[in-house]
C-alpha cells in the first residue's frame, strides 16, 4: 500500500476510534476518557508516527468539544497544545528499549500534564479570567471547576493512556508485521 494512503487511513481509523471512545466512555468520567484519549493519542504517535499523533492531538478536543465532553470552547486551545506537547515528546524520546520507553511515556505525561496547567489553570482561570468573564466566554462556575480538572487528572490520564500505549503498540506492530 502507498505510504500516503495507509498514513491516511491509519489516521482516519484512530480518529474514528477517538470518536468511539469518547462518546462510549463519556458517562465513566474524566479519569476514563482522558486515559482512552491518551492511549489514542499515543497509539497514533507511535504506531502511525508523529504526523498521525499531531493531526490526532489537534482534532480530539474539537471532537470533544462537538460531543459536549470538553468543558468550555476557551479551553480547546490549551488541549490541542497539550497533546500535541505529549505527542511529540513521546515520539522524539520514544526508543526501542525499556529505559528509553518509560523515559518517553513519563517525560511526555509531565509536560503535558505542565502545559495544561499552566494554560487553563494559570492563563485562563488566572489572568485571563476577568477579560473572558466579562466577555462572556468563561462563566463563572466553570472558572471554579476548571483548575481541578486540568491538575492532577491530567497526569493521571496521560500516565495511564501512556502505559496503555506501551503495552498495546508493540502488538499492533507485531500482528500487522511492522
Amino acid at each position: 500500500m502507498n505510504k500516503k494512503i495507509r498514513w491516511i487511513t491509519e489516521t482516519a481509523v484512530l480518529l474514528a476510534l477517538l470518536v468511539v471512545l469518547q462518546s462510549v466512555t463519556k458517562p465513566l468520567g474524566q479519569l476514563v476518557t482522558g486515559s482512552c484519549v491518551n492511549a489514542v493519542l499515543a497509539i497514533a504517535a507511535l504506531f502511525a508516527g508523529m504526523g498521525s499523533g499531531i493531526v490526532v492531538a489537534l482534532v480530539s478536543p474539537v471532537l470533544a468539544f462537538l460531543l459536549v465532553i470538553a468543558p468550555q470552547a476557551v479551553t480547546v486551545p490549551a488541549i490541542m497544545v497539550g497533546n500535541t506537547v505529549f505527542v511529540v515528546l513521546l515520539s522524539l524520546l520514544y526508543r526501542e528499549n525499556t529505559l528509553r520507553k518509560l523515559l518517553a511515556w513519563l517525560a511526555a505525561a509531565a509536560a503535558k500534564f505542565v502545559t495544561l496547567y499552566l494554560l487553563v489553570t494559570q492563563l485562563i482561570c488566572g489572568l485571563a479570567a476577568p477579560a473572558l468573564l466579562a466577555a462572556g466566554t468563561l462563566k463563572e462556575p466553570m472558572l471554579k471547576v476548571l483548575p481541578t480538572m486540568f491538575a492532577w487528572p491530567q497526569l493521571a490520564t496521560a500516565l495511564i493512556g501512556g502505559a496503555i500505549a506501551l503495552l498495546i503498540t508493540p502488538v499492533l506492530k507485531k500482528a500487522l508485521h511492522r
